[in-house]
């Protein structure tokens, strides 16, 4: 069942620095729900056949050039006949709400109005971003989100496979930890997964035999990361002697999460296997794939075997 998102219009006051015109009630009650906004330039000429009222309204020079063509009387009536749509909020970029009109209207059907000194564009492209990621469809999964080589892994497996010892380990030669024991998971684009952790539990990390240890505090700032996007996922599981697992590289697995398959490899654990130095090499091969280079399909080109070996069709693993 899909589930609607909302964001306070207090959090995107806070976040872009908006000076309030007006505000009917507390914006914190205030929930904006829609990733879209709008530059009202055709309903402001008197088209609202399409118009949402859920989508925060932003006026730019082009809005302000085009109203201030208009005798006071009719501007008046434009803009009284846009406040009368009830939209979720307006601001006014530009610092160009230098007009009393639109405080005034405002106030008279209880929008929200805010202004921005940043330019139309700019604020516009910058709140979509902000929006899609607070907006965005999620899920929350037990496993592990590490940054390595600039790469978002995240490991899957059983509880007790080794998934924060092995967090641990990467923390210590170098890379960030993101989340451990649970990773909120968010569809942030029609391409791309973001990994986070929840508020409560964030940099901290449960170790079996030494209990609850904060990342951050023991290994500073630097081993730490709020956000990073899923590049890998690695599934871990105990050796298995009965199972064949991939040795060439030749199999594109996949695991769905959110809709997206996203490239992701299963790695049999067991004594001795240095899983962090494993988890390196396929960060960096990861990254070699995507720059167009395969090493299997190099060594068989070599061998003059390319032939002899049909490329495995796509494996998509479903555990979402």
């Amino acid at each position: 069942m899909k589930t609607d998102y909302s964001i306070s219009l207090a959090r995107i006051i806070k976040e872009f620095s908006l000076e309030v015109l007006n505000m009917p009630q507390s914006a914190d009650d205030i929930l904006i729900s829609s990733t879209e906004t709008n530059r009202p330039g055709l309903h402001l000429a008197g088209y609202y056949e399409f118009f949402d009222a859920k989508r925060i309204q932003i006026l730019g020079m082009n809005e302000i050039g085009f109203l201030q063509r208009f005798t006071k009387d009719k501007r008046y009536q434009c803009i009284d006949e846009f406040f009368v749509k009830k939209p979720a909020a307006v601001v006014i970029a530009r610092n160009l709400a230098g007009d009393d009109i639109y405080a005034e209207l405002a106030k008279k059907h209880e929008v929200p109005l805010m202004v921005t000194a940043d330019s139309t564009s700019d604020f516009e492209a910058a709140l979509i971003a902000f929006l899609n990621l607070h907006l965005a469809p999620r899920i929350t999964r037990h496993g592990v989100l590490v940054e390595v080589y600039g790469e978002g892994i995240l490991l899957l497996g059983e509880s007790g496979v080794g998934k924060s010892e092995t967090a641990i380990e990467l923390v210590k030669r170098g890379h960030r930890l993101i989340a451990d024991d649970a990773v909120e998971i968010r569809r942030v684009s029609s391409k791309s997964l973001v990994g986070t952790a929840p508020d409560n539990i964030r940099h901290f990390i449960e170790l079996r035999g030494i209990g609850i240890i904060n990342a951050s505090r023991i290994f500073g700032v630097g081993a730490v990361k709020l956000t990073e996007k899923i590049d890998l996922v690695i599934n871990m599981e105990p050796w298995d002697v009965n199972k064949a697992y991939d040795r060439m590289g030749l199999e594109n697995q996949t695991t769905e999460i959110l809709g997206l398959n996203i490239p992701s490899l299963t790695i049999p654990v067991k004594p001795g296997r240095n899983l962090a130095v494993i988890i390196e090499v396929a960060a960096m091969n990861s990254r070699q794939k995507k720059l167009g280079y395969n090493a299997a399909e190099d060594l068989l080109s070599r061998l003059g075997m390319e032939n002899d070996f049909k490329k495995s069709e796509e494996t998509t693993v479903k555990p979402f």
